[in-house]
Order: structure tokens, then sequence, then C-alpha cells
């Protein structure tokens, strides 16, 4: 109680609850405490101060209640490992996103974070993708490369069961726990016993995390400067407002641009200091670049490609470059294990990894309509790329500028639900620029459908590569 007293004053001066000031506070901590991380003895210490640091800074934020949260789903996913391996992958999936869903109803997660508010189930969100994956590496242990395993299962695969310490420290690493970014069992195993490319025998010197972490940080002020700035200007209660409906249909686009472009700021600042957070320990060291000489790559801890987002050539890429983590571990647990064996991918593959995105969000309509949406988006930007694939070099370029304003005028028409999460709200939104973001993917697929590119002329090169 006196800890909240003393902070009303700080969290008053900046514009947010004491609650969320409290969190910002333990998530800024993430930094040196991952910092004095690389000082701590090689594995069983390691791993007692991740669960440990872990906790505490949960217990900080969000009080007891969190940490018994957790302990459910460490509970579920290492049981399922220990009692029902052949099965463990699918069973830890269906009963984590069970009980995450459980609590996002019961906490109604949407609604606090729109208000201003926090809670544990960004945390929890965050320990589901990680407890799913070590179950599914565990099962894919039983496996062997020419059963059919992709690249990613058999580099992650685990042979054998971690130690419930191990697995405690994975779980709860303080780098990660608050916001991601997601990483695999494997790879921190590696890290903590200085394994793999944290070995000695590995290519090249201890490569010095600081100067990523500087860039890091410094991107992160940066990116809350610009969001405490624009944000006064673009408030999302101004969509339910009298005044938004006496607009004209480009001023009204405009507003839904703009609140879009300021929301991904919080975003990018979260994201920046968790990758400082990554960097700084060591973990997100993934490998050497090939040049002379050679430079440190810190990808593990990329959760976001800023420029890559807001210049999106093609809503294909935006996956890619936005909380980027999450989306790959969409693609190895979700969307390559729908694909039956010699068949391709295609829409419904597409569409069911953004409908497990939703859920894993929140059981909100916005939610569920944002993610449909994007799963149309991408379609509908692929159908124009084919085109643009078919065109000659002259015409080619007027396609890829076609591509980057319909990505644009997309995106942040969809966002809007993500934001606004009410069915009404969104519906209302939408309406009030005529669907044109649900409109422009349904025709284009059409068209993609009726008006079939030939397909380019390749040179024996390409076909070969």
């Amino acid at each position: 109680m006196a800890m909240e007293v003393e902070l009303e004053p700080m969290a008053a001066s900046i514009g947010v609850t004491v609650p969320v000031l409290r969190f910002l506070l333990c998530f800024a901590a993430t930094v040196p405490l991952s910092f004095l991380w690389r000082i701590v003895p090689r594995c069983l210490p390691k791993h007692l101060y991740s669960a440990g640091v872990g906790v505490s800074l949960s217990y900080i934020s969000f009080g007891l209640s969190s940490n018994m949260h957790f302990l459910v789903l460490i509970m579920i996913g290492y049981s399922s490992m220990l009692l029902f391996r052949p099965r463990c992958g699918i069973l830890t999936f269906f009963l984590g996103f069970g009980y995450l869903i459980g609590c996002h109803v019961y906490y109604m997660s949407g609604d606090v974070w729109k208000d201003g508010g926090i809670d544990d189930t960004g945390a929890l969100m965050v320990l589901t993708l990680k407890i799913i994956s070590c179950s599914f590496n565990y099962n894919d242990g039983l496996l062997k490369e020419e059963e059919g395993l992709r690249e990613a299962q058999w580099k992650y695969r685990l042979t054998k069961l971690p130690s419930l310490v191990e697995y405690i420290g994975y779980c709860l690493c303080c780098g990660s726990h608050f916001a991601g970014p997601v990483f695999e069992m494997k790879d921190y195993l590696d890290w903590t016993e200085g394994k793999g490319i944290w070995s000695k025998e590995a290519k090249g010197p201890s490569p010095s995390p600081y100067g990523a972490t500087i860039r890091a940080l410094i991107q992160a002020g940066f990116c809350m400067a610009l969001y405490l700035y624009l944000v006064p200007y673009f408030p999302l209660s101004r969509f339910t407002e009298p005044i938004y409906q006496e607009w004209a249909f480009w001023k009204k686009f405009g507003y839904q641009y703009m609140s879009g472009f300021t929301a991904r700021w919080k975003y990018y600042f979260i994201w920046s200091v968790s990758e400082a957070s990554i960097i700084i320990s060591g973990l997100g060291f993934s490998g050497w670049v090939n040049s002379s000489p050679p430079k440190p790559r810190w990808d593990r801890a990329k959760n976001v490609d800023i420029l890559g987002v807001e210049f999106a050539k093609s809503s294909v890429v935006i996956p890619t470059v936005w909380n980027i983590q999450v989306s790959t571990w969409l693609r190895h647990y979700v969307y390559e294990r729908l694909v039956q064996s010699g068949k391709k991918p295609g829409f419904f593959q597409l569409l069911a990894t953004q409908t497990i995105s939703a859920i894993w969000h929140g059981v909100y309509p916005g939610y569920i309509i944002f993610f449909v949406q994007s799963a149309l988006m991408i379609a509908g930007s692929r159908a124009i790329y084919r085109w643009q694939q078919a065109m000659a070099p002259s015409m080619a370029n007027a396609f890829v500028f076609l591509n980057f304003a319909y990505t644009l005028v997309v995106i942040n028409y969809s966002s809007v639900g993500f934001l606004v999460l009410n069915l009404h709200e969104t519906l209302a939104a939408f309406g009030s620029v005529y669907y044109i973001g649900t409109i422009l993917p349904i025709l284009m697929i059409l068209l993609g459908k009726v008006i079939k590119p030939r397909r380019p002329a390749r040179s024996k090169a390409q076909k070969e590569q």
C-alpha cells in the first residue's frame, strides 16, 4: 500500500495508472537483471536465477495470483511431456490454449488494456506459446528426419525430457517473460550450458552485446516519445463521438490510418525494450555474418522491423516484420503442421493460423475480425503479386506501387478492430468508410480467380535456384 502511494505522483506525471507504472518499472528492470545473468555460473545456477527473477518480477507487477496462473500452465506442459509423450504436443496445445482463454474471459483483458490498465494475461500469452513449442519439440524427438520432419522440427527437437528446474527457468526467463520474444527450449539450453553458437569452439570470440543493446534502448526511447506525442491527438474514443460521424470520408479514413499508426509505436517501444533485455543477456546472439571481419547477428531478439512495417511493399511480408517471433511460432506450430504431406498450403491453412492468432490475443470480436481480415488481406496481396510477376518490367513497377498502396489501406483499416475490440464499434468504424478495407481484398481475390496471369518465363538458372 505504501508503494502505491509513493508511485501515484510519478504515475500521474506521465499519464498512466499505478499498476501500469509498476509493470513498466519491472519491465525496464529486465534489462539490468538480464545483464547480471551473464555473471551467474552456468547450468543449475542460471536456471534458478531465471526462474527466481521471473517469479519476483511477476509478483511485484501482478501479485501472487499471477504466479499461480503460471504454475498451472507449467504443470500442464510438463505433465503432458512426462506422462503422454506421443501426444504431448497436441494435448498441451488444447489444454494450454483452453486455460489461456479462460484467463482472458475471467480478466476481460482486452477491456483492461483498452482502458489503460494491466494484468498478467500478456505474460500468460508468452508462456502458453513456450509450453506448446516445448511439448511439440519433445514429441518430435521420437521421430527421425526421414519420417517427414521439417527443417525447424529437426533443428529444435528434444530427445530427452528437460529437468523441472530447466523447464521452469525456460518458462520464466526474465528477459522474455513479460512481452516476449518467444524462443525455443533447445536454444535456451544451449545458451545456459554454453553450447552451440555460445560455445568457446564456435566461430569468433564472444560477441559484445553493448552496441546492439544501446541501439535497441535508443529506439525504445524514440518510440515511446513519439507515441506519447501522438496519442492525445488520436484517441480511440473519437470513433464513438458524434463529431467523427460528421466528418467527410477522407477525414475519417485519415483518422483511421493515424490511429493505427499511433498505436503501433507503443508496441515498437515494448518490443525494443525486450530486444535490449535479450541482447544484453547474450541469448539474442544468433550467429555471425559472413563478412570480413565477421559481425555478430542479434536476430533472435528482434521482434519488429519498424521500417519494414511502415513501408511494406506487400501484405505478405507483414508477418515477417511484425511480431516476428510469434509469426515464426505460428508458422512452425500451426501453419506448417496443418499442411498434409505432399500438398501445398492454401487459404485454409492461412485462415486457420490467423484464427489461432486471434484466439491467442483474446476472445473479442475485434480480434477475430482483424485476423480474418488479415487472411483476406494477404490473399489479396498475393493476387496482385502474381499479376506483377507476369508483367513486363515497365509495367511491373506500377503493380509494386499498387500492392504497397493496397497494403497501406487495408492494414490500417483492419487494425481498428484490433484497437476498439467491441463488435458494434468495429463495424461502425468500418461502415463509416464503406467497408473499403474488406471489399478491396475480396475484390482482388475474385479478380485473381477470373484474370489469371500467365506464368513468366524463367531462365535455367532461376529454375535450378
